[in-house]
């Protein structure tokens, strides 16, 4: 017995010394000692590796063996080394300035580049490569950091010392603002379905928060011919290896290498013209497979992205399984400023254990990012562990700094302190942003509108004041759901009429209850075409009082519900008594030999003239939404629904009751619309349209106001949403029939008008947008609406010099048809 115990013991000794693992470390520098910022540690034949940091330091930790392993950066010659690892290890290592060779090709004067051959080449293999993989999953680590290079002491009349002190930032106003590392376990469904669950995060600063690090943000496949980064360029970027990547680039032969037995062509990209949508730098193609090894090119303002000077990538691609090479990291690096402050950073992703081709269901890929209570919870002992790029110094020292200020952020009297500053009631911030009180502790939010922007000038009453205020509290963290008060109170100073309203959105369980009780004075259009401050400016400045105003008393009831996926239902119930008013203004500034028309918009010259008689109504509404996707996140507040690529489809009834609570109204209006916006046409910009249809099938009773209204735009300041008309009046083309409607929009975002002289510097977008709308002729003028077939054209652009100015115009026409 004493024996076998032996034996088991000296068999556990053995499985642990052989499970055992070590930490290999050290330093990556040049030739001159300097460190080289992310170069790569990789162990060979595998996907197992890790880029240095910021100082070229790298950590591997590793179970007990023997190891061959590869040092590379971009532009540097690979080294390896054999190591057999049984302790803990330092080495260090010294890479030398790839020496690209060129005694191989000889360049004829006249004669073509030989990168074009190569380039053409690796085009002709671009889909082959695009497509090689279906699938994959793969471990990511993203590491995140954004620093403050420099600010001025004062913005906005504000002290940016109180800013910078709160971030954590030195005396100068310097130092690192957002700092974060996270894994994720990520799978990838061709074409484009990704699916990613955050496994860990870790912010500095906050003890609560998730990070923003996605690995789909930070995929770049140079494969595709172009590259969407919404948000960072107004137009989709040419990859320097796209199908017509000639029309774009430049190509400079750099000379030729050998690495583990292939020869890798360095070929120069640069830009045929300023101001294309391209990138400048290297790409490292490998002889006879013609597919990319590395890819280190940058952009600047002159290729038209936003907010950024700067933007470089750094992509390294490993061998995985013998049939595939998939990107080990990428790196985003980027510098900008704008008023005064500079900032800079990187975003690196490292990627390891590829599975290719992996069986899957596609409905896994219905939640495209999924993050769990507790991820943020791992110490420091786990990502000791854990992170395959080690801290700087300054790291460190910001994570360590940061717990200390988050700690102190997050309990009740710190916060108490900044919302009794935050809370101040002043004479300027009553008049001008008015009352504004938190308590971040409670999570409630109580707020008025000022003063000076609740006053409005309308021919009905004068001038007025619209003042309202908000409350908001946070009554579900988990849900991220919220009770919203509001109540309003308007008065008019010239009709001498008071006004007043609330309404609350509830959240009850999945369901979103909507309440609104008391009066207004409402548009007679009920697509509100004109806001109070155009109104007022058109009526004080021109003389001109468009908008047409009646009295409303109301009680409403709406139930929002998702039902499934894309597809979300609204039932809506309201009871009106309304009113018709007439003009009792008709002060302005300028023009006053010029005369209002009146209230109603059919007898422009008759005041007086009311356009319906007081009525009571009761209406009932459903309302379909369909958006053809049930994509999600998942987080720990609750799942979000991501928009479609595909059109929305509404589908909305609305039922006129006649004798309930003494009704005068009895209709019926079913309608149907499908829309969709931003579709992206790749280098020929954006696409948004919208058509619509509807039919009154029972109009026994309605009045004006129950009819089907559309969005028009006849002031100075218009409109330019994808169903407004331009130069269509607001009133005169309601109908009480059917309708139909068609709206297109084009959006030609940064064309470059490089080969005309005279601007060739400017960077021109165009917008082209056609409406069409038709509803039959009425019987007789007194049921009001006219009927109408209207078309509208605008051809609006606005140019961007090379000094930053921008100028803009527009050509714009209707007409009747």
């Amino acid at each position: 017995m004493k024996s076998t115990l032996s034996l088991l013991a000296f068999l556990l000794l053995c499985v642990n010394a052989l499970a055992q693992t070590f930490t290999l470390s050290g330093t990556v520098k040049d030739n001159t000692g300097q460190p080289i910022p992310f170069a790569t540690v990789v162990i060979k034949n595998t996907s197992k590796g890790s880029p240095a940091n910021s100082d070229g330091q790298y950590t591997l930790t590793l179970p007990t063996g023997n190891y061959d392993l590869l040092f590379k950066a971009i532009g540097y010659r690979q080294e390896t080394r054999q190591v057999s690892l049984k302790a803990n290890q330092t080495i260090d290592i010294q890479l030398q300035p790839e020496a690209y060779q060129l005694q191989n090709v000889v360049v004829k004067a006249g004669a073509e580049d030989p990168a074009y051959g190569i380039i053409r080449k690796a085009i002709r293999k671009r889909k082959t490569y695009q497509n090689e993989v279906k699938s994959y999953t793969c471990d990511t680590y993203i590491k995140g950091l954004q620093r403050l290079l420099a600010a001025p002491k004062k913005f906005m009349g504000r002290n940016v010392d109180d800013f910078a002190k709160q971030m954590g930032l030195d005396s100068n106003r310097k130092g690192i603002l957002y700092l974060s590392e996270s894994e994720s376990k990520l799978s990838y469904l061709r074409p484009n379905q990704y699916h990613e669950e955050m496994v860990s995060s870790k912010v500095s600063g906050s003890n609560r928060a998730f990070s923003f690090n996605r690995a789909s943000d930070l995929s770049v496949n140079f494969y595709d011919n172009l590259q969407n980064w919404e948000g960072l360029s107004n137009r989709p970027l040419v990859s320097p290896i796209a199908d017509n990547a000639l029309s774009f680039y430049n190509y400079k032969y750099m000379g030729e290498t050998v690495e583990n037995g292939e020869t890798i062509n360095r070929i120069q990209v640069t830009p045929k013209r300023r101001y294309e949508p391209a990138f400048e730098g290297y790409i490292y193609i490998i002889e006879d497979s013609w597919r990319i090894h590395s890819i280190d090119v940058f952009l600047t303002k002159s290729s038209g992205i936003n907010l950024l000077d700067t933007i470089t990538v750094k992509q390294q691609f490993i061998p995985v399984e013998k049939q595939a090479w998939m990107p080990s990291s990428v790196k985003f690096e980027f510098r900008g400023g704008f008023f005064g402050f500079k900032f800079g950073g990187y975003y690196v992703a490292v990627y390891k254990n590829y599975d290719i081709d992996p069986p899957f269901n596609k409905k896994t890929f219905a939640e495209v990012m999924k993050v769990t209570a507790g991820v943020n919870k791992k110490d420091s002992t786990y990502w000791q562990q854990a992170r395959p790029i080690p801290l700087t110094d300054e790291e460190k020292t910001d994570y360590q700094k940061k717990a200390v200020l988050a700690q102190k952020r997050e309990s009740k009297p710190y916060l108490d302190s900044l919302d009794r500053k935050f809370n101040k009631v002043s004479v300027p911030r009553f008049l001008l942003s008015g009352i504004n009180i938190r308590n971040r502790y409670q999570k409630t939010y109580f707020s008025t509108q000022g003063i000076l922007g609740s006053m409005l000038y309308n021919t009905v009453e004068g001038f007025a004041i619209n003042y309202g205020a908000t409350y908001t509290r946070q009554i579900d963290s988990l849900n991220n759901k919220y009770l919203r008060l509001g109540g309003r109170i308007r008065y008019g100073f010239s009709n001498h009429l008071l006004h007043g309203s609330v309404n609350a959105v509830i959240p009850v369980k999945s369901f979103t209850i909507g309440v609104n009780v008391g009066s207004d004075v409402v548009d007679l259009n009920n697509m509100e075409p004109l806001t109070p401050s155009i109104s007022t400016f058109s009526s004080l400045f021109y003389r001109n009082n468009f908008q047409k105003l009646y009295d409303k008393h109301f009680a409403a009831i709406s139930v929002s519900h998702r039902l499934a996926g894309g597809l979300t239902a609204t039932a809506s119930a309201e009871y009106a008594d309304r009113r018709w008013l007439d003009n009792t203004s008709f002060y302005s500034f300028f023009y006053r030999d010029r005369q209002y028309t009146s209230n109603n918009p059919f007898v422009p010259a008759m005041e007086g003239v009311p356009l319906f008689e007081r009525n009571q109504s009761f209406k009932i509404g459903a309302r379909l939404s369909y958006n053809f996707s049930n994509r999600y996140v998942t987080y720990p507040t609750g799942r979000y629904y991501l928009p479609s690529e595909y059109p929305t489809l509404t589908l909305n009834y609305t039922k006129g009751l006649k004798n309930v609570l003494g009704s005068d109204v009895d209709f019926d209006l079913l309608s149907a619309s499908l829309t969709k916006q931003d579709i992206n046409l790749g280098l020929y910009g954006k696409l948004s349209f919208y058509v619509a249809a509807g039919k009154f099938s029972n109009n026994n009773r309605l009045y004006y106001i129950d009819y089907k209204h559309f969005l028009g735009t006849q002031t100075r300041v218009f409109d330019n949403s994808v169903n407004s008309f331009l130069l269509l009046d607001f009133y005169r083309n309601s109908t009480p029939n059917q309708y139909a409607e068609g709206h297109i929009e084009q959006n030609f975002g940064g064309i470059v008008l490089s080969k005309i002289p005279l601007i060739r510097k400017l960077k021109l977008q165009e917008l082209v947008q056609v409406n069409y709308l038709h509803t039959p002729a009425l019987k007789n003028y007194t049921e009001v609406g006219l009927g109408v077939r209207y078309l509208n054209f605008t051809f609006m652009y606005g140019r961007t010099l090379n000094g930053g100015g921008r100028e803009s115009s527009a050509f714009r026409f209707g007409v009747k048809l």
